[in-house]
């Protein structure tokens, strides 16, 4: 029987550490998230681009726990807003901001915009505790609404339509939304190579 590999989330977000075990769950591969271990320092995600923080927080846990990490970064760029709000996404409206204010300073921002398009980024990074990573990377497009649809989802999902299915990502089932999105594509391509993944894991350990 092929020994399981203990592989790390660099997050405590419940919902994250459920999909990934949804979706890795064929494979020899134990998933932890950082709430199983004790009190490690948060990681100043103060990168430039989605790739930095991605693998600054898997790195950053990779060396303080001793054990193979993953982490993502994701987050919306429009093209009126210069690409904003970017890498600030989860903090758009503020520190603190929940995604109602997010939502409502971006709709804000884009009254009167003739150019509604938009796209979402994903970055995923896999690293080992002697900072050496892989890098998977994928985007969505689509269009800002006019206004908030859909009760699904979390973020700017009420916000982004998607004009292949005709709704926002609030609109859409879990299934349809991971078929579609950004993260479900670059988890997608993860899960293509996660034999290879493994092989290299174990080497670099």
């Amino acid at each position: 029987m092929t020994k399981r590999q203990l592989l790390v989330l660099a997050t405590r977000n419940a919902g994250k550490t459920r999909e990934m075990c949804q979706l890795l769950r064929d494979f020899p591969v134990e998933i932890k998230n950082l709430d199983d271990f004790g009190p490690i320092p948060p990681v100043e995600e103060d990168g430039t681009t989605f790739d930095e923080n991605a693998y600054k927080k898997a790195s950053f846990t990779a060396k303080v726990l001793g054990l193979p990490a993953l982490a993502d970064d994701s987050g919306l760029e429009v093209d009126a807003l210069g690409g904003a709000p970017g890498i600030h996404s989860a903090r758009y409206a503020g520190p603190s901001a929940t995604d109602a204010e997010n939502n409502a300073r971006l709709l804000h921002e884009m009254e009167g915009k003739a150019n509604r398009a938009a796209a979402f980024m994903c970055v995923i990074s896999i690293a080992v505790p002697s900072g050496v990573a892989l890098t998977y990377e994928a985007r969505c497009e689509g269009l800002i609404a006019e206004a908030p649809d859909g009760n699904s989802g979390f973020g700017y999902d009420p916000v982004f339509y998607y004009p292949p299915l005709n709704r926002t990502f609030a609109q859409l089932s879990a299934e349809e939304k991971n078929r579609a999105s950004h993260r479900g594509k670059a988890f997608a391509e993860l899960k293509e190579e996660f034999e290879k993944v493994l092989t290299w894991i174990r080497q670099q350990l």
